[in-house]
């Protein structure tokens, strides 16, 4: 969704993408957050599966959701908060004029995001992916319509521009819960391992704080992970900001098609993570090495794939976005130095999952941040601010990443041994 928001509001020029950028890096704030604390939902519903303790399923469940709501609640607050103060970001004065109700529509869209995220992972946990794959690609296709819509004013509709973007994503991350959630209790109203199940005659599993407990030592670790490295990329939004607005828009195309080609090895550290959690369940414990380095090498070959697509056609890429030749040129660059990081993206995060499942977090959350907010934020201050400019910015992300990659690679390793 991310990516269609910059693909079709950069036809409406430089300053709507960067107001995008802008927005989305503190929109990615809140709800990395968020996703980070229920990470854990996935690795205790796949161990709880692993032993065949339905119950346990379905309590992990209700316990997430709970977080979900609460996290997703105070994040749309403090982003409604923070929307009337924009400018004390230091970034453009024609960016700061256009952006807050964009800023405010995605942060209503926090809380079914969240909600979404704890029904996605307890769906793969249990062996249902393509369920909620299923549905995120129709509401993908949903959001480019009411782009389209919105945007540019088709079907009589009026040209809301950056506007239009927000409702777009609202209206399809909301569709994509209400989805999810209809498509779950259809197929499980008889499992135990569903909460709101037939088999539960005295209803839902009771919340207790023992379960609070496990999910908060787990999620707010991972959520660390998660913000650390999303700070080293908000800031790098910020400082691109300060460079100028076509600075801040190339940034945007290449983030835009970073994240996405992230979302393979993403997907992978998952994968990882529940498989991990299932084998411990089982206790199987010669599975954990094998099924990590599988994701590892996995996560290789698909980045490696990437990197020289961005380093061959990175030009192609930026014009996808948008027609001014002077941002096009810019990200066709930062679109090269993405190519240089992409193997070490991959291997951090699929490090960060394979621990995770191991529930392995306090270490790698001190690894993440030693390289984000140590090596990755300064770096790029100093060889961008200071320095050479939006080149010397990127460079600083892929010094952090390197760094991590490097370190959490070494201590899966040594874990599994």
């Amino acid at each position: 969704m991310g990516v269609l928001d910059s693909v079709m509001i950069g036809r409406t020029g430089a300053t709507p993408l960067a107001a995008a950028a802008f927005a989305g890096s503190i929109f990615g704030f809140f709800l990395l957050a968020g996703i980070g604390l229920l990470l854990p939902v996935a690795i205790l519903v796949s161990r709880s599966h692993g032993a065949a303790r339905d119950s346990d399923c379905a309590s992990w469940l209700t316990h997430g959701s709970t977080v979900a709501f609460a996290a997703g609640s105070l994040g749309a607050a403090t982003m409604a908060a923070l929307s009337t103060r924009l400018d004390l970001f230091g970034q453009p004065a024609e960016v700061v004029a256009i952006v807050r109700p964009f800023f405010l529509l995605i942060a209503a869209s926090i809380l079914p995001a969240l909600l979404f995220q704890v029904l996605r992972q307890y769906a793969e946990s249990l062996g249902m992916p393509l369920v909620p794959m299923a549905i995120m690609f129709s509401c993908v296709t949903l959001n480019a319509v009411l782009n389209w819509i919105l945007i540019y004013g088709h079907f009589g509709a009026p040209a809301l521009g950056l506007t239009g973007a927000g409702i777009g994503t609202l209206v399809a991350r909301t569709t994509a819960l209400a989805s999810l959630a209809i498509v779950l209790h259809r197929r499980l109203r008889s499992a135990p391992a569903w909460p709101w199940s037939h088999a539960h005659a005295s209803g839902p599993p009771k919340l207790h704080r023992a379960g609070f407990s496990e999910l908060l030592r787990l999620g707010i670790p991972s959520a660390g992970q998660l913000l650390f490295e999303l700070c080293a990329f908000t800031a790098a939004t910020i400082m691109m900001g300060w460079i100028g607005t076509r600075a801040l828009a190339a940034h945007q195309i290449a983030l835009s098609c970073g994240s996405l080609t992230f979302m393979c090895p993403l997907g992978l550290a998952t994968a990882a993570s529940m498989r991990i959690g299932k084998a411990l369940g089982q206790g199987n414990h010669a599975l954990l090495r094998p099924i990590g380095m599988g994701a590892f090498g996995l996560a290789w070959i698909v980045m490696g794939g990437f990197a020289l697509v961005f380093a061959l056609f990175g030009t192609q890429i930026a014009r996808g976005f948008i027609d001014d030749p002077a941002v096009v040129t810019l990200a066709a660059h930062l679109l090269i130095v993405a190519a240089v990081f992409q193997l070490f993206d991959g291997t951090q995060v699929v490090g960060t999952g394979s621990l995770r499942g191991l529930s392995d977090v306090r270490i790698p959350t001190l690894i993440t941040g030693f390289s984000y907010c140590v090596i990755a934020i300064p770096v790029s201050y100093l060889l961008g601010v200071r320095g050479i400019g939006p080149l010397g910015v990127w460079g600083g992300l892929a010094a952090g990443l390197a760094c991590a990659a490097v370190l959490l690679f070494r201590r899966f390793s040594r874990l599994t041994a």
